[in-house]
């Protein structure tokens, strides 16, 4: 029992802020100093901005056979990704243009194929850590969008108090924002019924395979990155992206992130993780769970 209490605390303590203030000065090598929160990226959000609509655009062409239902309702987006599915279908040598008969990959194929890489959960190489994330085929250069952290998104003064009990997957933004990427209890009740909230007829606005298994966003497992150490150091970072008003609404389905109030006029938050190097097939994904604005 009280090694599982250990566990627990281990997984848990770098979010205990009583915790982080005692032991910043024994932590230094597992810290990210930034010299204000605005030079907080790695990337550029224009960076960030492209790679999601690459990947996603990729993800809806891939399954454009069960997007009538939106399509119907978009008949201009239908002419642009007919044009696309029928280039896609060429280069894979077919011999009819219908989009019905093409080849569906599996998105982590699809990932791979838009990127160069997959990533996916499996045991971490730390041993007290549990689940972490591996790139578990190709090559992932410097400054490369490489996962994403999914939850329901949480401002200042909204109720996260019960969500958070025992909760290891509370993100906290340097401005405060939450973002809670549990997948189970409270927290996946919550984000399903925001999602459900906000759906527009046929139009999804969220990703809620995240929740799952079977992931329909393969880059939706940052909530599963590990914290670096003395051993392992940092090869990724967390990036804040707030998606603008004119983000594709038929790609809006695969964003991992809802926001908790339904009328606040704000864009949503997302947040990204972005290679600190470039990382080979085979290595584990390693963050800073806390980042000291000076």
């Amino acid at each position: 029992m009280l090694r599982a209490l250990r566990r627990r605390w281990d997984a848990y303590k770098y979010r205990f802020v009583p915790w982080l203030a005692l032991n910043l000065r024994h932590k230094r090598r597992t810290l990210r100093y930034v010299p204000e929160s605005s030079q907080d990226k790695i990337i550029s959000d224009e960076d960030v901005f492209e790679t999601l609509l690459k990947v996603f655009k990729a993800l809806f062409i891939n399954d454009f056979s069960r997007q009538s239902h939106i399509l119907a309702l978009l008949p201009e987006i239908r002419c642009k990704y007919l044009e696309s599915v029928t280039v896609e279908q060429k280069q894979s040598k077919g011999n009819s243009c219908n989009c019905q008969s093409q080849h569906v990959f599996s998105p982590e194929e699809v990932l791979f194929n838009t990127l160069g890489f997959t990533v996916s959960r499996d045991r971490s190489s730390l041993v007290s850590a549990g689940t972490g994330v591996f790139v578990t085929k190709g090559f992932v250069p410097k400054g490369t969008v490489v996962s994403m952290y999914p939850g329901t998104v949480y401002r200042k003064h909204e109720p996260i108090f019960f969500q958070s009990l025992g909760n290891p997957f509370i993100f906290r933004c340097i401005d405060g924002v939450l973002i809670d990427g549990n997948d189970k209890g409270l927290s996946r009740t919550v984000y399903r019924s925001c999602s459900r909230r906000d759906q527009l007829g046929p139009f999804q606005m969220s990703d809620e395979s995240w929740l799952t298994a079977a992931l329909q966003n393969p880059l939706a497992v940052g909530q599963y990155v590990n914290n670096c150490s003395h051993e392992k150091a940092a090869n990724v970072c967390y990036q804040e992206f707030d998606v603008p008003e004119y983000f594709p609404v038929e790609l809006k389905q695969y964003l991992p992130n809802i926001v908790y109030s339904h009328d606040i006029e704000s864009h949503p938050r997302c947040v990204v993780l972005v290679t600190l190097r470039d990382i080979k097939q085979g290595e584990e994904l390693f963050s800073n769970y806390y980042t000291v604005v000076s």
